[in-house]
């Protein structure tokens, strides 16, 4: 499995980049086209240096765990392979994380440090990272003890403003270029593929997320694949409006771009019309998204505007394309070498992925053939053997995509693989006779909205937690525009007076805005089987009934 020669299977994140940076130094690497803010693979790989030195002048040592709660900014990606190359881990933080959520992350992941922005949309992240290390205003920058946090050793701010008790990047850069390389190279001398690289946090069935730890192995190998679908090289250019935080923006494209020598055009935050304008304007051949956001290019007032003719392919993933939208993209968009992707965090993420000369049908239809390298195979939820072609089972992969396991949950990560190197997805589907995988529904009862997974537990678990709540089953209900939406059957104390807005409220600020149930339906009762078991698909039914019947 090589590209150009160079077995990226067995090198780290650091000797890869380090080996662009000699071989094509002066190419484009990361672009921000809205402030025509441009890295070389040179200029990028010599910034990565001076913060992975400053991170260790700070006292950060190899193996602790740093986090970084930010949307796309330009030195997001330099934090992730400062972090690879010093032998740090990087836990990537959802920006729609409330206080809630990130406390809980901040004590399971043992963070030794989080890097921070001001915040995004509604949330103050200077502010909540205040309230929860209250330690920050009368510690000295590189002092800090947090009781509730006894990890937690620095909180690193990237922005211009200084934040009493926190290091600010640029603290953190000229750090790094008054310390010798001693360390750093001898760190680096000492890493190898099968270290972990990335923790990603996702949601699970028994309720909190689990942070999944991936490998330099893992991620890069995956985004070699993914890259060779696409036929990407060093000539094309990238556009990605997608979250650096999932797995769709750091490995389907910052790590297929890395492995090809391609350029990354990148967006802080998706706006459909920033995504046209750096599409014309640095003539990106390739652009990422889930379907929710080429729906809102292709209907941009604007749209008829932009010459996006030097498209040429991409990934659409996250939740299935409506035929109609396929269409328009590749007629539209000129973007006839599409690709849909499918798998999971815990796979890397990818498994499978249809090929760029794959029909309309195809595309639109199945998630394609399984990656190289990677086993795919429809297995028996009941006996564990393979299902023949056509009949349904349980999606599982096998290679070297498996993540390492879940941080710190043995127990989860033997549940999720078996004892044959089986990773379990929990999700339904079946083969084609021509090799092609198709989704067909889930196991486990997890919500796609917008390409976001959602475990109803996790908010089944918290909404217990208010007053006046007897019980409370959360579900899916159908919704054109994201695919789902989260709806929230609830049973009430005797006596208890709650509004719908009561526990929308009772959420805010305390959870992630898409987690919210966007439907609140107050019942008496849940349908159960005869054995006692709740019903969800029932109550599915009746959600997507009661939510049509209040939009007419």
């Amino acid at each position: 499995m090589q590209q150009n020669n160079i077995p990226y299977l067995e090198k780290t994140l650091g000797a890869v980049l380090r080996e662009r940076a000699l071989t094509q130094g002066d190419r484009d690497f990361i672009v921000y086209a809205d402030r025509n803010l441009r890295f070389t693979y040179a200029e990028f790989d010599r910034r990565v240096d001076e913060l992975a030195r400053g991170l260790l002048a700070m006292g950060l040592k190899k193996g602790d765990n740093l986090g970084i709660w930010a949307t796309n900014v330009p030195d997001w990606n330099t934090m992730l392979f400062a972090c690879a190359r010093a032998g740090l881990v990087f836990v990537t933080v959802n920006t729609g994380y409330k206080l809630h959520e990130l406390e809980y992350l901040m004590q399971q992941s043992d963070l030794a440090s989080l890097c921070i922005v001001d915040g995004f949309r509604d949330s103050d992240y200077v502010a909540m990272v205040n309230d929860l290390v209250p330690e920050l205003k009368t510690t000295p920058r590189g002092h800090l003890r947090s009781e509730k946090f006894p990890c937690l050793k620095s909180i690193i701010y990237i922005g211009p403003q200084k934040h009493r008790g926190m290091y600010s990047l640029s603290e953190v850069l000229l750090l790094g270029q008054h310390t010798g390389g001693d360390e750093l190279k001898s760190i680096e001398e000492s890493l190898r593929p099968d270290d972990v690289v990335n923790m990603q946090y996702t949601s699970g069935t028994t309720g909190f997320p689990k942070g999944v730890m991936l490998t330099h192995r893992n991620i890069l190998n995956n985004g070699l694949g993914i890259g060779d679908n696409q036929r990407l090289t060093s000539r094309d250019i990238v556009c990605l409006p997608v979250p650096l935080f999932h797995c769709f923006g750091l490995v389907l494209g910052m790590m297929a771009v890395l492995t090809h020598g391609t350029a990354a055009a990148l967006l802080e935050w998706f706006d459909p019309l920033l995504v046209l304008a750096t599409i014309q304007k640095e003539k990106c051949t390739a652009v990422y998204g889930v379907p929710t956001m080429f729906i809102a290019e292709l209907n941009h007032p604007m749209f008829k505007m932009f010459d996006l003719s030097s498209l040429r392919t991409g990934i659409m993933a996250g939740s299935p394309c409506p035929i109609e939208t396929m269409r328009q993209v590749i007629d539209q968009m000129h973007m006839t070498e599409v690709t849909i992707c499918y798998g999971l965090t815990e796979s890397s993420p990818v498994m499978t992925q249809t090929r760029y000369d794959d029909t309309l049908e195809v595309k639109v239809e199945t998630v394609g053939r399984e990656l190289p390298g990677v086993e795919v195979s429809i297995r028996d939820s009941e006996t564990g053997e393979e299902c023949p072609d056509g009949v349904r089972g349980e999606f599982c992969c096998r290679g070297y995509n498996v993540m390492k396991g879940y941080y710190k949950m043995n127990e989860a990560t033997a549940q999720c693989i078996d004892r044959s190197g089986w990773l379990h997805s929990g999700d339904l589907g079946v083969k084609d006779r021509d090799g092609n995988f198709r989704v067909t529904g889930r196991i486990k009862d997890m919500i796609i909205r917008g390409g976001e997974n959602i475990y109803p537990k996790e908010i089944e678990d918290y909404l217990y937690t208010m007053p006046g709540i007897k019980d409370v089953q959360v579900v899916g209900i159908a919704s054109e525009k994201y695919g789902e939406e989260v709806g929230a059957f609830i049973i009430l104390q005797k006596d208890t007076a709650v509004g719908e807005e009561d526990v929308r409220d009772y959420c805010r600020g305390q959870i992630s805005r898409f987690k919210i149930p966007k439907y609140v339906f107050f019942v008496d009762s849940f349908p159960l089987t005869s054995s006692g078991k709740i019903q969800k698909y029932l109550l599915r039914d009746l959600g997507a009934k009661k939510a049509q019947e209040t939009a007419t």
